[in-house]
């Protein structure tokens, strides 16, 4: 491992190579490590998904205080509001924002049509959840994000430290090692609060509309059924203009 600090504007040098050690969550821990050692404005975007719960945690044990934010875009299952208050109860020092778009959703209606996400749904994932991220990580360099290897071909290159052009950003993702089975252990053995909805079938949660059951946590096929999209565009390798 480097100890130099890696800018999404300077020649990028992989930190870490790909496996560190063989215990998965050692890894985790010493990528979260360095991230906080490295960047006084790091940020983590958390979506409260099952992977989110248990970085919540490992952050938690790294930096109590830790900035949070929430891409709250005004149509997530309630189940998911329940959750993010009780991580606050839990973790009472974590700095979480929960932040919404320019638009509210009777302006969206107003300007784009009503229920925009079942006829464009990248453009509603522009407004919702891509825009606000934009303004969320202004400033930063880097963020912290909890994908793993397994979900999905797209996701299955992703390293410790990537260089994110979509936000000219760093992106951290200590987790790409773990598997749907590492993360349930963690989540029982620390006997964390989750989402209420994964015990109803739905793997990858995001907002009501576009999410759907899925017997495979690691396909995303419960989400944006109908559309050829399995992802809203947050980790795509490079800017998707979805404006016009």
């Amino acid at each position: 491992m480097t100890n130099n600090v890696v800018t999404y504007d300077s020649a990028f040098e992989n930190p870490f190579p790909d496996r560190i050690t063989k215990d998965h969550k050692q890894e985790a821990f010493q990528v979260l490590q360095w991230a906080y050692r490295s960047y006084d404005d790091i940020v983590y975007a958390c979506s409260f998904g099952a992977e989110g719960i248990v970085l919540i945690d490992l952050i938690s044990q790294v930096k109590k205080d830790a900035a949070i934010v929430f891409l709250d875009t005004d149509v997530h299952f309630q189940e998911t509001y329940d959750l993010i208050n009780a991580i606050k109860e839990r973790f009472p020092d974590l700095q979480i924002t929960m932040k919404k778009p320019d638009l509210t959703l009777q302006e969206q209606a107003s300007k784009h049509g009503d229920e925009l996400w079942n006829r464009n749904p990248d453009k509603c994932c522009y407004i919702r959840k891509i825009k606000p991220l934009e303004d969320a990580l202004n400033g930063a360099t880097a963020w912290i994000s909890g994908l793993r290897r397994e979900q999905s071909p797209s996701r299955s290159e992703t390293n410790f430290v990537n260089k994110d052009d979509r936000f000219r950003s760093i992106k951290v993702c200590p987790l790409i090692h773990w598997t749907w089975e590492d993360v349930w252990e963690h989540i029982r053995t620390r006997n964390l609060p989750y989402n209420e909805l994964h015990d109803r079938g739905y793997a990858s949660i995001g907002c009501m509309p576009c999410t759907s059951p899925s017997e495979d946590p690691n396909d995303r096929s419960g989400r944006w059924q109908g559309f050829a999209k399995t992802e809203c565009g947050l980790h795509t390798g490079s800017p998707k203009d979805s404006r016009s």
